[in-house]
Protein backbone atom coordinates (compact mmCIF):
# COMPACT_ATOMS: atom_id res chain seq x y z
CA UNK A 1 0.00 0.00 0.00
CA UNK A 2 1.23 3.47 -0.82
CA UNK A 3 0.38 6.95 0.43
CA UNK A 4 0.91 10.52 -0.71
CA UNK A 5 2.47 13.08 1.63
CA UNK A 6 2.00 16.73 0.71
CA UNK A 7 3.95 19.56 2.34
CA UNK A 8 3.32 23.27 1.80
CA UNK A 9 4.64 26.30 3.65
CA UNK A 10 7.36 28.88 4.02
CA UNK A 11 10.70 27.58 2.80
CA UNK A 12 13.34 26.80 5.43
CA UNK A 13 16.38 24.58 5.81
CA UNK A 14 15.72 20.94 6.71
CA UNK A 15 12.12 20.36 5.62
CA UNK A 16 12.92 17.27 3.56
CA UNK A 17 15.16 15.93 6.35
CA UNK A 18 12.47 16.36 9.02
CA UNK A 19 9.69 14.80 6.95
CA UNK A 20 11.83 11.88 5.78
CA UNK A 21 13.04 11.46 9.38
CA UNK A 22 9.48 10.74 10.50
CA UNK A 23 9.17 8.25 7.63
CA UNK A 24 12.34 6.54 8.82
CA UNK A 25 11.13 6.50 12.43
CA UNK A 26 8.03 4.53 11.39
CA UNK A 27 9.71 2.35 8.72
CA UNK A 28 7.90 4.11 5.86
CA UNK A 29 9.90 3.91 2.62
CA UNK A 30 10.11 7.04 0.45
CA UNK A 31 9.57 5.95 -3.16
CA UNK A 32 9.54 9.30 -4.97
CA UNK A 33 9.85 12.99 -4.11
CA UNK A 34 9.10 16.11 -6.06
CA UNK A 35 9.62 19.55 -4.61
CA UNK A 36 9.83 23.15 -5.68
CA UNK A 37 10.22 26.58 -4.16
CA UNK A 38 8.08 29.37 -5.60
CA UNK A 39 9.62 32.59 -4.27
CA UNK A 40 9.63 31.63 -0.56
CA UNK A 41 6.85 29.01 -0.67
CA UNK A 42 8.00 25.40 -0.41
CA UNK A 43 5.85 22.67 -2.00
CA UNK A 44 6.67 18.96 -1.87
CA UNK A 45 4.86 15.75 -2.74
CA UNK A 46 6.20 12.38 -1.61
CA UNK A 47 5.01 8.93 -2.63
CA UNK A 48 5.69 6.51 0.22
CA UNK A 49 5.32 2.77 0.78
CA UNK A 50 3.46 2.16 4.05
CA UNK A 51 3.49 -1.66 3.94
CA UNK A 52 6.21 -1.83 6.60
CA UNK A 53 4.86 1.00 8.76
CA UNK A 54 5.29 0.11 12.43
CA UNK A 55 2.17 2.02 13.59
CA UNK A 56 -1.39 2.42 12.36
CA UNK A 57 -1.77 4.68 9.33
CA UNK A 58 -3.77 7.18 11.41
CA UNK A 59 -0.91 7.51 13.91
CA UNK A 60 1.63 8.08 11.13
CA UNK A 61 -0.64 10.69 9.57
CA UNK A 62 -1.17 12.40 12.94
CA UNK A 63 2.59 12.49 13.58
CA UNK A 64 3.14 14.19 10.20
CA UNK A 65 0.39 16.69 10.96
CA UNK A 66 1.96 17.36 14.37
CA UNK A 67 5.37 17.92 12.75
CA UNK A 68 3.81 20.38 10.32
CA UNK A 69 2.15 22.35 13.09
CA UNK A 70 5.37 22.51 15.08
CA UNK A 71 7.36 24.06 12.20
CA UNK A 72 4.62 26.11 10.53
CA UNK A 73 3.88 23.86 7.54
CA UNK A 74 0.82 22.07 6.24
CA UNK A 75 1.63 18.35 6.05
CA UNK A 76 -1.11 15.98 4.94
CA UNK A 77 -0.98 12.23 4.33
CA UNK A 78 -3.56 10.21 2.40
CA UNK A 79 -3.79 6.72 0.97
CA UNK A 80 -2.84 6.63 -2.70
CA UNK A 81 -6.26 5.28 -3.74
CA UNK A 82 -8.04 8.19 -2.05
CA UNK A 83 -5.61 10.65 -3.65
CA UNK A 84 -6.23 9.10 -7.07
CA UNK A 85 -10.01 9.16 -6.58
CA UNK A 86 -9.91 12.84 -5.64
CA UNK A 87 -7.92 13.70 -8.76
CA UNK A 88 -9.72 11.52 -11.31
CA UNK A 89 -11.47 13.36 -14.12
Amino acid sequence: MRAVVSVIGKDMVGILAKVSGVCCEYNVNVIDVTQTVLQDVFAMTMLVDINGCTVEFSEFSAKMNELGESIGLSIRVMHEDIFNSMHRI
